[in-house]
C-alpha cells in the first residue's frame, strides 16, 4: 500500500534529498474493458422528463400488455337481462291481479248462491207451510164477496 509519509529533515541519513510525491496516486487504476459482445442487450425507456435513457434489458420495467381487441358489435337498446326482469314483474303483475279479481267472483259467486239458496228455501218453506186452499184456483174454497155501499145525501138548510 503506498502511502504518503512526510518528507524527513536533510540529516537524517535514510531520508533522499528529493521525494516527490509518487505517481500511483494520480494515475488511475486499470479499468475492465467491457465488450460489446459481453454486455446485454440495451433498451431505450422514457425518464422522467420524456427524454429516452438506455438501460440494460434486465432492468428495465416489463413491456406492457398489448389489451385484447374489443368487441366492437352494437349493443341492444335494452338489456336482455333487464327484459326478462321486466316482463317478470308485468307477468307477476298481471298473474297477482288476475288470481284476485277470480278469487273475488269465486266469492262472490259462492255469497250469491248462498243469498240465492236461501230466497230459495224460504219460498219453499213458505209454499209448504201455506195452506192448501190458498194455493189452488177457488173452486173447492169459498169465496166471499163482500158489498159495501155508502150512500150519502147532502141537504143545504140555508
Amino acid at each position: 500500500m503506498n502511502e504518503h509519509l512526510p518528507a524527513r529533515r536533510p540529516d537524517t541519513a535514510l531520508a533522499p534529498a528529493y521525494d516527490p510525491a509518487t505517481l500511483d496516486l494520480q494515475a488511475p487504476a486499470p479499468a475492465a474493458v467491457e465488450l460489446a459482445a459481453e454486455r446485454g442487450p440495451v433498451v431505450w425507456v422514457p425518464d422522467a422528463y420524456g427524454r429516452m435513457v438506455p438501460m440494460p434489458k434486465h432492468l428495465a420495467p416489463p413491456p406492457m400488455p398489448m389489451p385484447a381487441p374489443r368487441d366492437l358489435t352494437p349493443l341492444p337498446l335494452l338489456d336482455p337481462i333487464a327484459q326478462r326482469f321486466l316482463a317478470a314483474g308485468l307477468g307477476g303483475g298481471a298473474l297477482a291481479g288476475g288470481t284476485g279479481y277470480g278469487i273475488g267472483e269465486v266469492i262472490n259467486a259462492a255469497a250469491g248462491f248462498g243469498s240465492g239458496a236461501a230466497m230459495w228455501i224460504a219460498l219453499a218453506v213458505l209454499a209448504w207451510r201455506a195452506p192448501a186452499r190458498a194455493l189452488t184456483d177457488g173452486r173447492r174454497g169459498s169465496t166471499v164477496n163482500i158489498r159495501k155501499a155508502v150512500i150519502k145525501r147532502s141537504t143545504f138548510n140555508g
